[in-house]
């Protein structure tokens, strides 16, 4: 069934879900649209890496009546009882909550574990008490590891080069145990780089396309870890939303219980990709023109080239991504030239 099939569905016969992470980036993603297709929607969020502002955006974005179906739970996914009570009454999961970047996790492994693994059982444990229908969850292609092969395919993999490698492996081992031992559906979601409005682009560990963005509109320098011609397979908003209402509401029993990558299917080197930005930024502050990366060392824990097969969402979930990476820099600009001051 098509997305936009879907969409009318769900406007048709509301649904009551639940969206762990709901005040980052992908999770206020999907309460924006979730609202503005009429759904009942439930955040939970401890904002250790979320904010409050990006729901106060979503509330300026949907209508007061939308916003009157959104209800919020300040807790965290470590926390059982929490997550039973997020989950009672819920039919659908869209569980985003984590903590993300590889270098966090090289630096803190216990703190990667403890959200990433313990919080994703703790949340299939409640979904499965809950009776919950489908649990979706935020996989990741870092789970690919070591392995050379490109376009990446979700049935090879190779070893993991990070501890937040391993916490979103064992997700992965965790949903596929709860579909064969309890019944819970599950459909994995292995993001690659995914971007767009509302990645933050402050702090330690943020992306690399924000941190750009930020750096070229406040005449800041621009890292790139290696010689720039480190390639990622970048990922619009829009797709990896597109992705997660298609898996929660397939009606195609062999498409579940599976993992699937969620990217375009297009490689961007680095340098590449800060050609792309700064002529955005260009195009409103000149300067940015004339700016040039500086090149450091390589990051411990990344991949050298990282591309996805996408044909297995496409074919089983009717995956379609809209958005290229110049399309989608094209539709966030407005966004970063507003909000990365």
């Amino acid at each position: 069934m098509k997305y936009d099939e879907i969409k009318q569905i769900l406007k048709k016969n509301p649904l009551r879900w639940l969206i762990t992470g709901a005040a980052g980036f992908i999770g206020s993603n999907l309460v924006e649209t979730l609202l503005g297709l009429d759904q009942e929607v439930t955040g939970l969020d401890n904002f250790s890496t979320g904010f409050q502002h990006n729901l106060d955006q979503v509330e300026k974005l949907v209508s007061p009546a939308q916003w009157q179906r959104f209800s919020f739970i300040e807790g965290d996914i470590r926390d059982t009882a929490t997550c039973a009570m997020a989950c009672e009454g819920q039919d659908r999961i869209l569980h985003q909550a984590a903590l993300g970047s590889v270098p966090r996790s090289v630096a803190d492994p216990l703190l990667t574990h403890a959200n990433n693994i313990t919080g994703h059982l703790n949340m299939l444990v409640a979904a499965r008490d809950a009776g919950v229908e489908r649990f979706v969850y935020a996989a990741s292609s870092s789970t690919y590891g070591d392995h050379p092969g490109l376009p990446k395919t979700e049935s090879v993999i190779g070893n993991p080069l990070s501890p937040y490698a391993v916490t979103k492996y064992v997700n992965e081992l965790y949903a596929d145990v709860f579909n064969r031992t309890y019944g819970l559906d599950t459909v994995g979601l292995r993001y690659f780089n995914v971007f767009g409005r509302r990645q933050d682009p402050h702090g330690a560990y943020a992306a690399v396309i924000p941190l750009w963005f930020s750096a070229l509109i406040n005449n800041s320098t621009v890292y790139i870890n290696g010689d720039g011609e480190t390639s990622r397979d970048f990922c619009y908003i829009d797709n990896c939303v597109q992705a997660n209402i298609l898996a929660a509401m397939t009606m195609n029993k062999n498409a579940v219980n599976r993992v699937y990558n969620v990217a375009f299917g297009e490689r961007t080197t680095l340098n590449g990709l800060f050609s792309l930005i700064r002529e955005r930024v260009g195009q409103k502050i000149p300067r940015a023109l004339d700016a040039a990366p500086e090149f450091r060392d390589f990051r411990a824990g990344d991949v050298r080239h990282s591309l996805a097969d996408i044909s297995s969402a496409m074919g089983c979930l009717g995956y379609a991504p809209q958005f290229s990476v110049t399309q989608g820099l094209d539709q966030a600009a407005a966004w970063y030239m507003a909000y990365l001051k």
